[in-house]
């Protein structure tokens, strides 16, 4: 059942349900759906404990920053290009896109979130494509190139982290962030889909 689809300058997205499972797909490509949500919870668990304000690129199916806020981020900015996708979570098209954009903690601001990182954060959590080494939109490149990185980094607060989010292992992000910001940790995310089992990648820098 398709839930809603809309065309946007990067190409189409589509918001639908198979069953119970809530898909969204994006330019043909799938993007994420409800049934595994395990990486996006770890994505916002990285953040630690008490998170603050946090700047988060991408919505998804909003479980990221759904769980930002039950842990009490006291400001979840989430910045996200596909523009229909802030409307249809407005609109409720799902309880987690309902919740986001229902929680008075929660700014959705649709943009780029390679032109939108200002202000000073404790957490920075970047989950716009699938990662350097399978991208859906090429124009994100950047997102991963140090010049954006170092720019995460120097609008972190005293303590704060920078987390990425890859569809696979990346070693040359990994280097990248060890140069910028002198550590990185790799968090492992373990995952079945259709009998097939991997892992997802999340690296944490500051």
């Amino acid at each position: 059942m398709i839930l809603a689809r809309a065309e946007t300058p990067a190409g189409e997205i589509v918001l639908r349900r198979r069953d119970e499972v809530v898909e969204l797909v994006v330019n043909g490509v799938f993007a994420m759906d409800s049934a595994e949500v395990s990486s996006e919870l770890a994505l916002a668990d990285a953040a630690g404990s008490h998170p603050g304000r946090v700047l988060v690129g991408g919505l998804g199916l909003g479980y990221t920053a759904v769980r930002l806020l039950d842990a009490g981020a006291e400001l979840v900015r989430v910045v996200e290009l596909a523009e229909p996708l802030l409307g249809w979570a407005r609109e409720g098209l799902t309880a987690e896109l309902a919740r986001v954009a229902s929680d008075p903690r929660t700014e959705l601001v649709a943009g780029d979130i390679a032109e939108q990182v200002d202000g000073t954060w404790d957490a920075i959590l970047l989950d716009v494509d699938n990662g350097p080494g399978f991208l859906i939109h090429d124009h994100n490149q950047r997102v991963y190139a140090g010049d954006f990185l170092r720019t995460c980094v120097q609008a972190l607060a005293p303590g704060g982290c920078l987390v990425v989010w890859c569809e696979s292992a990346s070693p040359d992000l990994a280097s990248t962030l060890e140069r910028i910001a002198g550590t990185v940790e790799l968090i492992s995310v373990p995952v079945t889909r259709q009998g097939r089992s991997f892992d997802y990648a999340l690296y944490v820098a500051g």
